[in-house]
């Protein structure tokens, strides 16, 4: 298949659109904030792929400061692997024989860290590790709200977290925790409050473990809504807040996550002119999402992203919003970083106005 990949050296109007920008200068400030943040803090920073699903990127954050990297899928942690990342934490449940395999074999190529909340998870990953010769470190996920998934912190948590310190081709190794219920909470102090009082839930249960004899050397939380509280919770051990490298509509306006600079933005071209209410572009659904927050125009920002269908997108104009011309071309930064970047193939990345680097996105 021909992806058409424009030369590097070129400039932005001389892409085809739609197609996905990276900031480089942006990218590699925020990423340094994360490093200092975390660094401060006394903690990890142990980003989510899921946002870039991108070893280059992993490899660009590890060199900068990052402990390990957080995955959402098997799938995630073995193209991460094959790149060589070594400590790979996938934060969901593994269940099914066929990806329970899967986990068996990529544990035999990096340093992986799992989470369960359930005997059942555990007892049949322990019996695949076994049978392999193999083993995975283990945190037990807490609900603290999400109303996802996860144990409730107490003591079913703790008969859990003993019943899998027994079991062999398993190494309890902590907790884990996402306060993503509370990202969007609009007040700082009742946010903070919020984000306090969840976490601490699993901090108590970290000194319960360590007193019933449970290593707990790790309490593992924090998303890019809510770092810059939960970065201050002691007893907290690490951070895997990762589209903060990015940054998105949904983060800075429902999140009020101020700190960051957008890095990520989508290149559209309009392409129809049909009524002086409305312009038309090239990008669609299969370019990028509106189900979490909408895309926007940050140099326009009296044109709003209306509606998409799968390859046009309609913009708004108001009567007193600026000219728009037929092959003129928008940039648009992402409603939500995550639920973009899977439409593409590869980061454009940018440095001052020139294409420096063709990042791709293994999907």
């Amino acid at each position: 298949m021909n992806d058409h990949l424009p030369p590097l050296g070129c400039s932005k109007t001389e892409i085809s659109t739609p197609y996905l920008c990276l900031d480089l200068d942006h990218f590699e400030a925020n990423v340094q904030s994360m490093v200092a943040v975390c660094r401060e803090s006394g903690i990890q920073w142990r980003p989510h792929a899921k946002c870039h699903k991108s070893p280059v990127i992993a490899e660009w954050l590890l060199n900068a400061g990052a402990g390990g990297i957080t995955c959402a899928t098997v799938r995630e942690a073995e193209v991460m692997a094959d790149a060589g990342v070594s400590d790979i934490l996938i934060a969901n449940m593994i269940a099914g024989s066929a990806k329970v395999q899967r986990l068996v074999q990529v544990a035999q190529q990096a340093d992986i860290l799992i989470c369960l909340d359930n005997i059942d998870q555990a007892t049949a990953i322990s019996q695949a590790m076994s049978e392999a010769g193999a083993s995975v470190r283990v945190l037990i996920e807490l609900e603290i709200g999400l109303n996802r998934v996860g144990i409730a912190a107490g003591p079913s948590a703790i008969k859990l977290g003993s019943q899998v310190n027994e079991l062999p081709g398993l190494q309890l190794t902590g907790l884990m925790a996402y306060e993503g219920h509370l990202l969007t909470i609009e007040d700082p102090a009742e946010k903070e409050s919020a984000i306090r009082s969840a976490l601490g839930s699993v901090v108590e249960l970290k000194k319960q473990f360590e007193q019933s004899g449970l290593p707990c050397p790790i309490v593992s939380c924090g998303g890019t809504g809510s770092y810059p509280f939960t970065v201050k919770q002691p007893g907290i051990t690490e951070i895997q807040a990762g589209g903060a490298i990015f940054m998105d509509a949904f983060y800075r306006h429902a999140c009020r996550i101020t700190e960051l600079q957008y890095a990520l933005s989508v290149q559209t071209t309009v392409v129809s002119l049909p009524t002086p209410e409305r312009a038309i572009i090239d990008a669609g659904h299969k370019t990028m999402n509106l189900s979490v927050h909408r895309p926007f125009a940050p140099d326009h920002p009296d044109l709003t992203v209306d509606w998409l269908s799968a390859e046009h997108g309609a913009i708004a104009r108001t009567p007193d919003g600026p000219d728009l011309e037929i092959g003129q071309q928008l940039e648009l930064i992402p409603g939500y970083g995550d639920l973009t970047n899977i439409f593409h193939t590869h980061f454009h990345a940018f440095r001052n106005g020139q294409l420096e680097q063709l990042i791709p996105i293994v999907r």
